[in-house]
């Protein structure tokens, strides 16, 4: 489970994720909304209660900024789009990671891979590379290399394309009507590459997409097709799955707070992110592993996986940010 944290809140928020840490044993925080050194302070706090330490995450597609005040901002990904160096674009990864890690974070949740071929998407729009397959790919390939050569894990979003949609997954289930072969030459182009290229991890939207998912409006971050037999099987994706927020419109529609991480692990993903009732969804897990639908096997899978990347991000030799000079570095 990765909960949502803010830096911008008051100590009920604070107290409420420091229960979920030490009772609930959580494996990780993204962050929100808030500033550098509140972060650092209450990252410090969280990992101090965590038996194993967490992971952090944060959406910083242009930066830090995206989430979090005094802090640098990156061109969005349609400038980028627009460079013809894309060592330039390597280096604007460097940069975003070496403050990320600064920060204590282990994910940057970017690059984003939709490919902008809808002119009315409301949500993906100028956060994209470009209309063209080649072009998102070429720059996220980039930004990947970038985020990643200074030990951030890079995670592409949102699987299985979320470009050619024309409403918001933060508000309802957006619909992708293109059959599998067209998905496979366009959508899926981008993630192909920079699997054989090393990607750390993926995020999977809430979509509806009939071909491949036939259950009607049944959101693809819950669906075993989309997540194992796609992702995992065809895709040949080992590294690490995480559901986009399960808090937003186009998931918490469809089923409940608990009922829908249930459903999410068992399609595959590892991580469930922005997990909106961890009490209840713990009690999910366990009636689901009394009963059989949850095995051991796959319980293990996911957790040696999760445990294998905190090892990578050197989170064995965990260490407190240092708050000294944070705002000026």
């Amino acid at each position: 489970f990765m909960v949502a944290a803010y830096s911008n809140k008051d100590e009920v928020h604070h107290k409420a994720i420091d229960k979920l840490v030490a009772e609930y044993k959580i494996g990780g925080l993204i962050f929100f909304q808030g500033g550098p050194v509140r972060q650092a302070r209450l990252t410090n706090r969280y990992q101090a209660q965590s038996k194993v330490p967490l992971f952090i995450g944060i959406d910083a597609e242009w930066g830090l900024s995206m989430r979090l005040d005094s802090t640098y901002r990156y061109p969005w990904n349609m400038t980028l789009g627009a460079i013809q160096d894309v060592k330039l674009i390597e280096k604007a990864g460097n940069q975003m990671a070496k403050q990320s890690k600064r920060l204590g974070i282990h994910f940057n949740f970017s690059p984003v891979v939709d490919i902008n071929t809808n002119p009315k998407n409301p949500i993906i729009g100028n956060r994209s590379f470009g209309e063209t397959k080649e072009n998102v790919t070429t720059r996220a390939l980039a930004l990947m290399k970038g985020l990643q050569d200074e030990g951030i894990f890079a995670t592409a979003k949102h699987f299985p394309g979320h470009g050619d949609t024309s409403t918001d997954s933060h508000h309802t289930l957006p619909s992708v009507s293109f059959d599998k072969a067209r998905l496979d030459a366009v959508e899926l182009y981008p993630y192909s590459a920079l699997i054989k290229n090393g990607l750390a991890s993926v995020m999977v939207a809430h979509l509806n997409v009939p071909s491949i998912e036939p259950r009607e409006n049944y959101p693809t971050s819950i669906s075993y097709n989309v997540v194992t037999n796609i992702l995992k099987n065809e895709l040949q994706f080992q590294g690490l799955i995480f559901t986009d927020a399960l808090n937003m419109k186009g998931a918490s529609n469809f089923k409940k707070p608990g009922d829908i991480d249930l459903e999410a692990f068992l399609a595959g993903n590892d991580v469930l992110l922005f997990a909106e009732n961890v009490p209840v969804a713990i009690q999910k897990f366990k009636e689901a592993f009394a009963d059989g639908r949850l095995s051991e096997e796959r319980l293990a899978y996911s957790v040696k996986k999760i445990l294998s990347y905190k090892y990578k991000a050197k989170l064995n030799n965990y260490e407190p940010i240092l708050l000294d000079n944070l705002y000026a570095d």
